[in-house]
């Protein structure tokens, strides 16, 4: 029915957008991720601090680590997420339907401008 397309065409053109959106915040969690690891690996950083030395790197390092570790889940979920809709607006564009194919264009052209 006319109206079953409708909301058909509405829904990839949404899934569309959200497959977008996912994309943005995975790179917006990767810059993050990058952002909270050490500026320096070195050995310097590595190795055990001695007692009383302020500026070790003992307090500084671990915080990084989870920090770092909790954006690395973050980006695994948002691909797993990202995946899966990728693989739904493909089924869809599939059906070799015009309508549906252009729903799944103009939601990733709107979800990218936007």
């Amino acid at each position: 029915s006319p109206a079953g397309m409708v909301l058909s065409v509405l829904v990839i053109l949404l899934l569309s957008m959200l497959y977008e959106a996912i994309k943005m915040g995975k790179a917006l969690l990767l810059r993050r991720a990058l952002l909270a690891l050490p500026h320096s690996l070195s050995q310097e950083s590595l190795v055990e601090p001695e007692e009383g030395d302020p500026g070790s790197a003992q307090g500084r390092f671990p915080i990084f680590s989870h920090r770092w570790f909790g954006y690395h889940v973050g980006q695994t979920l948002f691909h797993v997420v990202q995946v899966v809709l990728g693989y739904l607006v493909m089924l869809a564009v599939m059906s070799y339907n015009a309508w549906i194919f252009l729903g799944a264009i103009l939601g990733s052209t709107l979800g990218y401008f936007l």
